[in-house]
């Protein structure tokens, strides 16, 4: 889990500030493939959005080979959903 900048996230009809994000790799082809569900966070019991996001082709191949994947998975993830690791 990952702190982030504070993004507001529509949820039972309010406005809430997510400050925390997670992702758990769900599915890896290991040849051209990573699939990963994601989920913001108010607190580390608080989830208040989530999803699934599909890396593949350059990004993948960049993942695969590098000596610190999980870092440069969540950087990925995060881009992907334009908010900014803290």
């Amino acid at each position: 889990m990952k702190q982030i900048e504070p993004i507001s996230i529509w949820y039972n009809g309010q406005m809430i500030a997510a400050i925390l994000f997670n992702m758990t790799s769900t599915n890896d082809n290991l040849v051209d493939s990573a699939t990963f569900n994601y989920a913001l966070y108010v607190n580390t019991e608080f989830q208040v959005a989530s999803g699934v996001l599909t890396m593949s082709g350059t990004d993948y191949s960049t993942y695969s080979s590098s000596t610190t994947a999980n870092d440069y998975a969540y950087q990925w993830g995060a881009t992907q959903l334009n908010i900014t690791l803290v």
